[in-house]
């Protein structure tokens, strides 16, 4: 009988949001995979977890280590996934392994739990009912024709990026998408230094550029103002 594949979330920052059943997956599995084993060692050092078998599992070795994992668990082996922080698959390692056992039919497992995007979008005040997930930017080839496609995205749209590029994006995103554009900076999400920065995407630019950002960086930038269709009235 196969085993299953459970993929675990774990604290973007404060490690009181590690949940009761994260930490019992952990001690049960026969396998966890960790992104850094040395970071995955100190959370479980932290909780008193023992696992069973802890292995390296991240972007440069997950093409060469899937099919085997993936054999493991029909074997029967229940795998973990874990990743530094938050939920694996979310611009960290993860898809391709969900979608190798999906294909082969293995139940996998997705525990609720730790991930930045959400308390970010939540507390920007934007509107968060309808949004889409963009992840990082392409750091050279692809960002600008990317940047004037989501111009005219009317949901909010969500962003990961790096302190060391966050006023370059910014100033990009106001030539593209207009400096007015309103947006939400979270930074170090759930930690000591928590921090939002909110205003258009000019205001926010000109902050940060008077004010080193570090940490960990969500942008959540407002969408495109919708246009009604020609002929419709403002009651629709």
């Amino acid at each position: 009988m196969a085993g299953k594949l459970y993929i675990v979330p774990t604290p973007v920052g404060n490690l009181e949001d590690m949940t009761c059943r994260a930490m019992r997956v952990l001690r049960e599995a026969d396998l966890v995979l960790a992104e850094d084993t040395r970071t995955s060692s100190v959370l479980l050092k932290h909780f008193g977890i023992e696992v069973k078998h802890l292995q390296s599992h991240h972007k440069f070795n997950e093409h060469q280590t899937v099919p085997m994992i993936k054999e493991r668990i029909l074997a029967g082996l229940d795998v973990a996934l874990v990743s530094d922080a938050g939920t694996p698959g979310i611009s960290d390692p993860g898809f391709l392994l969900v979608r190798e056992c999906t294909a082969e039919g293995i139940e996998v497992q997705t525990l609720p739990g730790a991930t930045a995007c959400i308390p970010a979008i939540v507390s920007s005040g934007l509107p968060c009912d309808r949004f889409c997930f963009e992840g990082f930017l392409p750091v050279k080839k692809g960002r600008q024709t990317l940047l004037k496609t989501l111009a005219s995205e009317t949901r909010t749209m969500i962003f990961y990026e790096s302190p060391y590029r966050i006023v370059k994006t910014l100033e990009q995103m106001a030539e593209y998408f207009g400096p007015g554009r309103e947006c939400s900076v979270a930074r170090e999400i759930s930690k000591i230094h928590e921090e939002h920065r909110r205003g258009s995407l000019a205001e926010v630019a000109a902050w940060f550029r008077e004010h080193e950002p570090k940490g960990e960086i969500v942008l959540v930038v407002a969408g495109a103002p919708s246009r009604k269709r020609d002929g419709e009235s403002a009651e629709g």
